[in-house]
């Protein structure tokens, strides 16, 4: 397998990456844990860990047991996604260049030595030190800058704005257990709305109220085990953008630009 891009995670902004990279020609490889926990679940390759396959705008991609299975799904012009969450198998597949998607606003063990080229997004990369690149993941002014020399902002806590509303619109999870859903992502949901259920380890059952009005962006898929504070779903207040829930968010589109710039400038992997 020549001329690999892995990217390490499958969620809705590794996905954009993805997305973008697929576009351009590139072939792509994704590394996902075994039960993700994505938000926008409809915009994530990581559902196809549930699914086999699915689809995020017009780009398909198919989960895989083997590497020869990776090679047939390359070659079928799709995105192969293979569950290995520590990278064991990045030594086989040699990649030409190595993308930290993960969000975890820390490093969890991207390397330099991993591939020619190695990228991470957001907090915990310090581009020339732990990784090549750093590409900003920050809402505002620098939101998908590529940093050749220097670090990100540091995770602050708070998710970006939309229309005015920031904090309030991300719930999260309040106690540890496991989820129940009552709505679909692209749903209008009512400040108050109980949305879900957490049944706890010891079976008390705790609501998930929505914390504004708007479109349910992204909920947690039903039935998974959710750690105290984790993020749940997401509310946009916008009650007339339904159809971005299905689509990749102007965020990610950022974000991916500022990868393809990195990788394009650095000229050392061919297209197709």
């Amino acid at each position: 397998m020549d001329n690999i891009i892995l990217i390490r995670g499958a969620g809705d902004l590794a996905s954009a990456v993805i997305h973008k990279l697929h576009m351009c020609g590139f072939k792509i490889v994704a590394l996902e844990i075994e039960k993700p926990l994505a938000i926008r679940r409809n915009v994530a390759f990581s559902e196809a860990i549930y699914n086999g396959e699915v689809e995020v705008e017009g780009v398909y991609c198919k989960l895989c047991n083997s590497i020869s299975e990776i090679k047939d799904t390359l070659k079928d012009n799709k995105v192969a996604l293979y569950i290995d969450p520590k990278g064991e198998c990045i030594n086989q597949i040699k990649p030409k260049v190595v993308v930290d998607c993960i969000l975890a606003k820390k490093n969890t063990g991207t390397k330099k030595d991993m591939a020619d080229l190695t990228i991470g997004l957001g907090p915990g990369f310090y581009a020339g030190e732990n990784i090549d690149i750093a590409i900003e993941t920050m809402r505002g002014h620098n939101l998908g800058r590529v940093i050749r020399n220097g670090r990100t902002i540091e995770n602050t806590g708070i998710p970006g704005e939309i229309n005015g509303v920031s904090k309030d619109r991300v719930v999260y999870s309040q106690v540890q257990g496991t989820i129940y859903t009552y709505c679909e992502i692209g749903d209008i949901v009512e400040k108050g709305d109980i949305v879900a259920h957490i049944n706890d380890d010891d079976g008390n059952k705790h609501e998930v109220i929505a914390s504004i009005s708007g479109v349910l962006r992204g909920i947690i898929r039903s039935g998974s085990y959710v750690k105290s504070n984790l993020k749940i779903l997401d509310i946009d207040p916008r009650i007339d953008e339904v159809k971005n829930s299905f689509t990749i968010s102007d965020k990610g589109r950022n974000i991916a630009g500022g990868v393809l710039e990195a990788i394009l400038s650095n000229k050392i992997v061919p297209k197709y």
